[in-house]
């Protein structure tokens, strides 16, 4: 029976709903624009990466990769470790061969530095994953900064790790990484800027 006092209920059951959830709007996660094939790069370097999809665009060649910043450190990966410390409970430092022993992840990530390049590239390395089950961050740690050894850093929520497309990277569209775009790991991190993808990544710590 559709009486008065239901429809009063009703809308008193609405008005708490709204106050409860934010309008859904607010909730939706944004549009990225699928950019064909061929997509110009002129245009794609004024682009944020956020709002791109990048299924559909060609592979750059290494050769028309552009760079920025710190290029000529050389790394002996004899000596080479990658220390990952902070707020754990099992810190620990791994030599570039131990590195390749953990599962290989490639993906096809675009890195754009704004007004001066962008390229598209399949890149391959390690997960974080595999490395903070490791090192067991301690309970209340929710952040882990990526430091390199030309003495760039990038600082990213933990909650990012869940995000397949933040890893570190040794390879780039099948081959090793130059020495120059960071080698011997550089940090791949979706929807960043191109200064957040940290070169000749050498410590991991966690705050």
């Amino acid at each position: 029976m559709w009486t008065r006092r239901y429809f009063i209920k009703l809308g008193f059951l609405v008005s708490i709903f709204n106050f409860v959830l934010p309008p859904i709007n607010w909730v939706w996660a944004k549009t990225r624009k699928i950019l064909p094939f061929g997509f110009s790069r002129e245009i794609l370097k004024d682009m944020h990466p956020e709002e791109i999809d990048n299924r559909n665009l060609d592979i750059d060649p290494i050769e028309k990769f552009g760079t920025m910043g710190t290029t000529d450190i050389f790394t002996d990966l004899n000596k080479y470790r990658l220390n990952i410390t902070g707020k754990v409970k099992n810190p620990i430092s791994l030599s570039f061969e131990q590195i390749l022993k953990y599962p290989q992840l490639s993906e096809t990530v675009l890195l754009i530095c704004p007004g001066f390049f962008a390229y598209n590239a399949l890149w391959t390395g390690v997960s974080l994953k595999p490395l903070i089950q490791k090192v067991q961050p301690e309970k209340g740690v929710k952040y882990f900064e990526v430091k390199g050894a030309d003495g760039k850093n990038v600082r990213i929520p933990l909650t990012k790790i869940d995000q397949k497309k933040v890893f570190l990277a040794y390879k780039v569209n099948g081959e090793r990484l130059p020495q120059k775009h960071g080698f011997p790991l550089r940090l791949v991190y979706e929807d960043a800027y191109g200064s957040e993808w940290i070169k000749f990544v050498e410590e991991i710590v966690f705050s």
